[in-house]
């Protein structure tokens, strides 16, 4: 399986590479994956406690009603 692969033009990636070591991150790979995560964990779809109750019990971690 290929990795995907992002290109980004000469001045932009100037600023990464520039931005990543005054950061002090080990390279700019690891820069962009973090700003990408930081920017997706923004738009991270919230489960309400109900749906996240629901998931659990699914998954047998609650065990609503029964004696053990």
């Amino acid at each position: 399986m290929s990795k995907p692969a992002v290109e980004f033009n000469k001045e932009l990636w100037a600023r990464i590479k520039q931005h990543s070591d005054a950061a002090g991150y080990s390279s700019p790979l690891e820069f962009v994956q973090h700003v990408i995560e930081k920017e997706l964990a923004k738009t991270a779809t919230p489960v309400s406690e109900e749906e996240a109750g629901r998931k659990l019990q699914g998954i047998g971690y609650l065990d609503f009603g029964r004696d053990i």
